[in-house]
């Protein structure tokens, strides 16, 4: 099974998957392969270990996984089938970038934050006012999620919004997605009203 945790820049993707490990046996030996149960006819996860969690971005600049450099944005454009490609080598549980949805995927965990939060946190971390106002207007206009749900289907989307909500709180809820224990729950998050 692979979970794919994606949402805008900002709403939390890498600091919540890192902290998913630590929700499942701690005794789990590194080099054991995750298992998988199945709860109502679908698979779910019972072990995780940090091998089985891979951030996309940090692949795709390690491995030199992108086609360009978009010098305006301060970014790569990433190789999507190189990429596919070295995921499904390594065949990850989790995968977390805002790319993570144009992969394969069993269930796909969209993270959302509030459009002028989101905004914040960026200029916080150092992205120009601009992207940041950008990557707000995107999340107000729900773009990921309608690539999500366009590609995986409304039935393996699964909504969190992380605006007040700690990053262990976050990786509570998607430990919840990967155990059978949340329902799929796509159009749940309403940031529309940012736009007027």
């Amino acid at each position: 099974m692979r979970v794919a945790v994606t949402g805008t820049p900002g709403t939390g993707k890498t600091t919540a998957t890192a902290a998913l490990v630590d929700r499942f046996d701690a005794n789990v030996e590194a080099d054991t392969s995750t298992s998988a149960v199945t709860v109502d006819g679908k698979e779910t996860v019972d072990e995780l270990t940090a091998d089985d969690i891979c951030h996309l971005n940090d692949l795709i600049e390690s491995e030199s996984l992108y086609t360009d450099v978009d010098e305006d944005r301060d970014s790569v454009i990433a190789d999507m089938d190189a990429l596919e490609s070295v995921v499904d080598d390594r065949a990850p549980v989790v995968v977390d970038s805002h790319l993570a949805h144009h992969l394969p995927a069993d269930r796909v965990v969209v993270l959302r934050c509030e459009p002028n939060e989101l905004a914040r946190r960026l200029r916080e971390r150092g992205e120009a006012a601009e992207k940041a106002h950008e990557n707000a207007e995107s999340e107000a206009l729900d773009v990921i999620l309608a690539e999500a749900v366009e590609s995986h289907g409304l039935e393996s989307v699964y909504e969190i919004d992380t605006t007040e909500r700690t990053p262990d709180d976050v990786a509570d809820r998607i430990v919840d997605v990967l155990t059978g224990e949340r329902e799929p729950s796509a159009g749940t998050v309403d940031f529309v009203g940012y736009l007027q």
